[in-house]
């Protein structure tokens, strides 16, 4: 297994990782001059709202893991946020999901409309694989990670994910039924931003797999730990209402398993994703250390 890292090392790990990521989205969203002001401005309020830069550390860290250089596969975590960013726009949509906080501010259709929260969306969605076959190298590397991240972010997995869960609200269903949307809407896009890490860092297919393994049980434990707090977290610190799912009718991990079980069930998925780095060595110490804080978060 890898060695331990302490809060302290990786809250100073991730902060490093999150300023670079940060910085590098910035300067993606330094339009010319034909992107209209308004729009660039909305995209800009979403994109670089504050946020945990989840699956941007991911991708850094995987590419670590296989012993490459984390700043190679900085074009493929900006690309990864921007895909994650259009999802939470769209999501947000009165016709959707209705929220109108996001990351601690108006989500992008308070603030500047529907038609223009629909343009932000789709504008990040292109621009993803723009950063990706533009800043990715060699080309046959960029090819692939624009493949896996569209298949990750298409009708079988992000989108059809999101599709059943609108469909199973106030509809309920049983625990195969929920993992199933969560694997897809949540873990998909997990899994994908390890993939793409292990891509850019030369990863061996034993090593792919690997991060395959971790990656679809931590985003199963990072839905059930998100389903855990929107019912009973802090909306300040989360910066999104909170009991919505409950009020919406959504399918949910604590609505079919309970509380108690929702936490051993995440634990227990944090657990197995930590075993399956043991392929990394100490290389993978950060991954593990992440693991670790998305069962503890509280936002």
């Amino acid at each position: 297994m890898a060695a331990e890292i302490d809060i302290e090392s990786f809250a100073e790990v991730a902060r490093q990782l999150r300023q670079q990521v940060d910085e590098a989205l910035a300067r993606y969203t330094e339009y010319d001059a034909d992107c209209p002001p308004r729009l660039a401005e909305a995209i800009r309020h979403s994109l670089l709202a504050p946020g945990k830069r989840l699956r941007p550390m991911l991708v850094l860290m995987s590419c670590q893991a296989c012993g490459c250089d984390a700043r190679t596969a900085l074009p493929a975590a900006c690309a990864v946020e921007m895909v994650h960013t259009y999802s939470l726009i769209h999501d947000d949509l009165p016709v959707m999901d209705d929220d109108d906080m996001r990351r601690g501010r108006p989500s992008c259709h308070a603030k500047f409309g529907e038609a223009t929260a629909i343009l932000a969306g789709d504008a990040l969605l292109a621009q993803a694989f723009e950063t990706i076959a533009t800043g990715i190298e060699p080309a046959a590397a960029a090819a692939r990670c624009c493949a896996e991240l569209a298949m990750a972010a298409g009708a079988g997995n992000l989108v059809g994910g999101q599709q059943d869960d609108l469909a199973a609200e106030h509809e309920g269903g049983g625990i195969e039924q929920l993992e199933r949307i969560h694997r897809r809407k949540t873990g998909a896009m997990i899994n994908v931003s390890l993939r793409l890490g292990g891509i850019v860092g030369g990863a061996s297919e034993r090593e792919l797999a690997a991060l395959d393994t971790f990656g679809s049980n931590l985003g199963l434990a990072f839905q059930i730990v998100d389903d855990l707090l929107d019912l009973a977290g802090d909306a300040t610190k989360l910066g999104k209402r909170t009991g919505k799912d409950l009020s919406h009718g959504k399918l949910t991990f604590p609505a079919v398993l309970g509380s108690e079980e929702s936490r051993l069930r995440a634990q227990q998925l944090i657990d197995e994703a930590k075993t399956a780095l043991a392929v990394f060595g100490s290389r993978a110490s950060a991954l593990e250390a992440l693991a670790d804080y998305v069962i503890d978060r509280d936002h």
